[in-house]
């Protein structure tokens, strides 16, 4: 299998990445992780790049920063890759590294299968158009309304920009998920009111066997009624976690709900709400935890718009 591994890693190192021979590539991984970070690692080495492992302890929660060590090792390094079970998407490592000019790829949770096959194997061409024009889409909105089997959340993004996940990082400072495809926008802190049914997945929870229903007043999330409803909350906490982070829509074609949100937020007829920081991509929030939430097939509105019927893209 690790041939395999090799092949497809040394396809995005070039493709998604664009490492050449003789740059520094960094792949930060942990305990759980560390075996597919050793196929990277083997692929940069075949490429002629100067390839470096760090392996740390995994994080407790998506959001928690890595050692102060590995974080500079990022912002020193010319291409990284984070191949971790939590995700250092939402950090400030991963902010400071972009800012210093790395191309940047995060993988949380990724798997061997999913390495293989799935959401990696698409055709980010058409990933990166698709996904730039929805985000210009959100860039240029003031007010988001979700509606799903008869709840509706509202919430306002007047000002802020919207941000294109599309697989491809070739410029210094670029940086995003691998596997990808996602437009993603920091709702306005305060504004978000009523009701919505996740019913796909929530990260670091899994695929859900039963839809759980969330409420928010005032931008924060105040019930989870459901199954897994004290688990989500208590995943958050009582403070800053529980804010209304993040409105992503997935735009890969090829992802699939598999219980792992690296995927899950990337599959085309969904988006996703999170709760916690947003610090690291246009709001205000730092709270050391950012958790994401996928719902299908729901109904979208910007401004008034309707932008999205049941999870299909509505003609411009």
């Amino acid at each position: 299998m690790q041939e395999s591994l090799v092949k497809v890693s040394k396809q995005f190192l070039q493709n998604c990445l664009g490492l050449k021979a003789g740059e520094s590539l960094l792949i930060v991984t942990d305990e759980v992780k560390k075996e597919l970070a050793e196929s990277v690692f083997l692929a940069g080495k075949t490429l002629g790049a100067e390839p470096m492992l760090a392996v740390m302890t995994e994080r407790e929660k998506s959001g928690q920063e890595p050692p102060k060590v590995i974080a500079s090792a990022m912002a020193a390094a010319q291409v990284v890759v984070c191949i971790t079970e939590h995700s250092l998407t939402h950090t400030q490592a991963r902010k400071a590294a972009a800012a210093a000019g790395a191309r940047l790829a995060t993988m949380p949770g990724i798997t061997s299968a999913m390495f293989l096959a799935g959401a990696i194997s698409a055709d980010y061409a058409n990933i990166k158009r698709v996904t730039e024009r929805i985000t210009g889409l959100l860039t240029h909105a003031e007010k988001v309304k979700i509606n799903k089997s008869d709840y509706c959340l509202t919430f306002s993004i007047a000002g802020r920009t919207g941000i294109a996940s599309t697989g491809v990082y070739l410029n210094p400072g670029e940086s995003g998920n691998l596997p990808s495809g996602e437009a993603y926008i920091a709702p306005l802190e305060g504004t978000a009111e009523g009701q919505i049914l996740v019913d796909a997945s929530i990260s670091g929870i899994g695929k859900l066997a039963t839809p759980l229903l969330l409420t928010l007043a005032k931008g924060r999330l105040v019930k989870a009624e459901g199954e897994t409803g004290e688990i989500l909350l208590s995943k958050l906490g009582e403070a800053e976690g529980r804010m209304l982070a993040e409105f992503g829509i997935g735009t890969n074609d090829k992802a699939k709900i598999i219980g792992v949100v690296l995927e899950d937020e990337k599959v085309y007829r969904t988006i996703h709400v999170a709760f916690g920081s947003n610090d690291t991509f246009g709001g205000n929030v730092s709270a050391g935890v950012h958790i994401d939430c996928v719902v299908r097939e729901p109904d979208v509105w910007l401004d008034d718009r309707l932008m999205m019927k049941q999870g299909q893209f509505q003609a411009d």
